[in-house]
């Protein structure tokens, strides 16, 4: 029971305080991680790229996942509701007063406020990623040695397709996201 209780308390404060997407989750995953060894760096790394490789909100794949690792089914919806609750219970509140106050310049500079926290925040997590994904844990500083060449080599091949290519700049995201799963699993890329 108290797995069950830690998981929607650590998700409903990820929930609350992460303004901007999934993406603005992986703080609060870092620390997660950090206070209760439910998973490795790696494994967060693992958790985005098939987050991000299935349908719904990379949150809520994220919460799902963790809790089923660490709880089963009852776990991963526990820390699902965790980390969808504050939402809820503030787009309700907001609900209740937007009318009101919609016209307010209070309440637009509150939403003009929110835009750079929110980027930092997702800028901050992308980072992240990418430092784990090209040295492996940083938890002990970032070591040059560690440095994964054929992430690199696959990070420029992407880069230059979906940038660079006239042929492939428009085609959907959804073709390189399996074209990149593909590779990982034919040539065994763990980043971590």
């Amino acid at each position: 029971m108290m797995l069950y209780l830690r998981l929607f308390y650590e998700f409903f404060k990820a929930g609350l305080f992460a303004i901007g997407g999934g993406m603005a989750t992986l703080p609060f995953l870092y620390d997660i991680s950090d206070k209760t060894g439910w998973y490795t760096y790696g494994q967060l790394a693992d958790m985005v790229a098939i987050s991000e490789s299935t349908p719904g909100p990379l949150g809520v794949n994220m919460a799902t996942y963790v809790g089923f690792t660490c709880g089963g089914v009852p776990g991963s919806v526990v820390a699902t509701l965790g980390l969808i609750t504050p939402s809820i219970i503030i787009i309700l509140i907001v609900a209740g007063f937007l009318n009101a106050f919609k016209d307010s310049s209070y309440v637009k500079a509150a939403f003009y406020g929110l835009r750079p926290a929110s980027t930092a925040l997702i800028a901050a997590a992308g980072f992240s990623v990418v430092l784990l994904v090209l040295f492996g844990d940083t938890s002990e500083g970032i070591r040059l040695g560690n440095v994964s060449a054929s992430c690199i080599i696959l990070m420029v091949v992407l880069w230059f397709f979906t940038a660079r290519c006239k042929k492939t700049k428009d085609l959907h995201p959804a073709i390189f996201i399996v074209a990149s799963a593909v590779i990982g699993v034919v040539f065994r890329f763990a980043g971590v």
